[in-house]
């Protein structure tokens, strides 16, 4: 689909000393403010155009552009302007900017909205003062957790997580949450179904409660495996492309992803039994990733829009879950999420190592997730509690240290995933640490 793009401004700038901030599409899309000359943060193929960035808004070289939002300080002792889009929830154009002659053209293919800030704090004060603006009600703190993810991925089992509950007591760690992530199912889509390193759901969550923790657990409610028995069983409950097929959604675990349509009556009626089922089970901490497939454009059996589709699709999972229950969204469209979440991870995934794969910075590496976390720092509180990603301070971690220094400094929600009993001493002490602060910083 074509972009048709309208002048909405121009600027004076300095060149030597003016900035802008690209606010990226999701939780992974990079985010945050550049120097008029520098390398600005784009796909490295088209796989993970689909999965982590905006698709179909590709970026024109020595162009910069924010999904729904873009600030420039002009560098001339000026007020920050930003320009935003007008109704974030339901439209987010693409807003461009580019600089010829001393002289920024900012452009958008929507309607937006355009301020400015003289205040404290450059743009990310312009930032958190567009978010001010909102009026939202304050997010509810962010328990801690222990997540079972940068420790085991896809192979963790039941024991595995038997195991690290005690460690919890021995070490005297305040874990609020002990999560169960990917692995525990048999196929993205077939979440109730168990892989074969679990035996019990349930009985997990009745250990966990046992030792005086609450039970999460992690989903991607929107994708569906090729593999998976829904696939199978139900093909009308899959977002369509225009010629009829199963809308492509990336590719990941080895395998093509396919959308869940949540406007279909008897799939969103599925929905809802997924998290009332793990609701019933005892788990009230829930965490939504790879959220971007419910709201790709595709053909639905309602005929909805990609946005309406997403919100309805969250909505119907909150319902679901309770209000009680803590909600974070993840690898999310960011301003269409704004009021649906009480968390919000702001950042690609951190790793063990410090640089993404082929530098781009929407991959696992800590250098991507420190850029993008800090670029996004005015969400937290505002909008929800950041989620900077996991503390991994094990001894095999690069630069454990620097990655460890930035959790801490983020304030937002505290998670460690380590296997716990091989952490060192130091180790041991800053999860200890960043866990007991609760994200005060």
């Amino acid at each position: 689909m074509p972009q048709y793009f309208t002048t909405v401004a121009g600027v004076p700038v300095d060149p030597r000393t003016a900035r802008v901030h690209e606010e990226g599409w999701q939780s992974w899309s990079p985010s945050g403010s550049y120097a008029l000359d520098d390398h600005t943060h784009r796909p490295a193929d088209t796989n993970w155009a689909t999965v982590c960035y905006r698709p179909g808004r590709t970026v024109p070289p020595a162009t910069f552009q924010g999904e729904g939002l873009l600030a420039l300080d002009a560098g001339d002792g000026s007020p920050v302007r930003l320009w935003a889009a007008t109704d974030p929830t339901t439209s987010v154009p693409s807003i461009r900017l580019t600089v010829r002659d001393g002289r920024a053209e900012i452009s958008a293919d929507g309607p937006v909205t355009e301020s400015t800030h003289a205040g404290p704090d450059g743009i990310q004060g312009a930032l958190a003062a567009w978010a001010d603006g909102l009026a939202l009600p304050a997010p509810r703190p962010a328990p801690t957790v222990w997540c079972s993810w940068y420790e085991y991925f896809t192979a963790v089992t039941e024991d595995d997580i038997h195991e690290n509950l005690r460690a919890m007591d021995t070490l005297d760690l305040p874990v609020d949450v002990v999560q169960i992530d990917d692995g525990y199912q048999s196929a993205l889509g077939d979440w109730l179904t168990l892989s074969g390193r679990f035996r019990s759901r349930a009985a997990i969550a009745d250990a966990i409660r046992a030792r005086g923790r609450r039970a999460g657990i992690w989903t991607a409610p929107f994708l569906v495996a090729p593999h998976s028995e829904l696939a199978a069983r139900h093909p009308d409950w899959l977002v369509r492309d225009s010629d009829g097929a199963p809308l492509h959604a990336g590719h990941n675990w080895d395998h093509d992803l396919y959308t869940l349509d949540t406007t279909h009556p008897e799939a969103a009626a599925h929905l809802t039994d997924v998290f009332a089922t793990l609701r019933a089970e005892g788990y009230d901490y829930f965490k939504t990733d790879f959220l971007y497939a419910g709201a790709l454009d595709g053909v639905r059996h309602s005929g909805a829009d990609a946005l309406t589709a997403y919100r309805a699709g969250v909505a119907l999972i909150r319902e679901a879950i309770g209000a009680d229950a803590y909600l974070l969204g993840c690898g999310a469209p960011v301003l269409p999420s704004i009021g649906l979440f009480d968390a919000m991870r702001v950042s690609p995934d951190t790793a063990p190592h410090r640089r993404p794969e082929a530098d781009d910075y929407s991959q696992p590496g800590q250098d991507a997730a420190e850029f993008t976390g800090s670029g996004r720092q005015w969400q937290h509180r505002r909008l929800w509690i950041n989620d900077p990603d996991c503390l991994v301070a094990r001894p095999a971690v690069e630069t454990r240290e620097r990655w460890a220094a930035h959790v801490e400094a983020t304030g937002g929600l505290m998670a460690s995933s380590d296997r716990l009993l091989s952490l060192d001493a130091w180790g041991v002490a800053t999860t200890r640490r960043l866990l007991s602060s609760g994200g005060a910083a």
